[in-house]
């Protein structure tokens, strides 16, 4: 039985991806001197937070475990069943790959666009700047709309209990997240927010603003 190198890869983005995350937690921490609201500073964020990470790392180990071909045999009779994947197409998980490699581009991108005003969590005491223009121009939350499609095509490449209920979890939290974000940002920046929101998607672009764009192209 071949090994798993579609899992071995999603590792890899996965790897690169919260590795970059820890690096912008760290600069920010320098630079504002707090880190990003890593931890936040209100209750329900660090519910969340206590909630997330435990997903986290499941969605890093994960992928490395799936690649070793032996590995239900390294675990308990109670836990294998939990590890043990289902038939999905090698061509399929590979194409799941290739979405995954664009969505880590493109979540560099909105992640650069972000700058300064980057921040994990919600600080009631902070205001950033709102950022409307490049992908922000279109969605409100890019960054959770790619890492939706991010954990959907580690589904893919994975598809074992563990991590499906992994990635239900995190699909769910980041739901939560935004909606609580949204409420923050309306009360810190007003009426500009509001107005925003009419304009953007949440985590997808709205038809009318991609139809208006393709025909100023033209």
């Amino acid at each position: 039985m071949p090994r798993n190198w579609p899992a071995l890869v999603i590792g890899v983005i996965m790897t690169i991806y919260w590795q970059r995350v820890a690096v912008m937690v760290v600069r920010t921490r320098k630079q504002s001197g707090h880190g990003a609201n890593f931890i936040p500073p209100e209750k329900t964020g660090r519910v969340i937070r206590a909630i997330w990470m435990p997903v986290i790392t499941l969605w890093i180990l994960l992928p490395f475990i799936a690649f070793g071909v032996r590995y239900p045999q390294r675990f308990t009779a109670e836990v294998r069943p939990m590890l043990t994947m289902w038939h999905v197409p090698t061509m399929v998980k590979w194409i799941a790959v290739v979405i995954a490699v664009a969505a880590l581009g493109a979540t560099f991108v909105c992640w650069k666009r972000m700058g300064t005003s980057w921040r994990m969590g919600i600080d009631p005491n902070d205001r950033t700047q709102l950022i409307s223009s490049g992908p922000y121009a279109y969605v409100r939350h890019p960054i959770y709309g790619l890492s939706t499609l991010l954990m959907l095509m580690t589904m893919l490449v994975i598809p074992s209990p563990l991590m499906i209920a992994a990635g239900v979890i995190h699909i769910i939290l980041l739901q939560w997240e935004a909606r609580r974000e949204e409420i923050y940002l309306s009360k810190a920046h007003g009426e500009e927010y509001t107005r925003y929101m009419e304009q953007t998607g949440r985590f997808f672009p709205r038809w009318n603003r991609v139809h208006g764009m393709l025909s100023e192209e033209r």
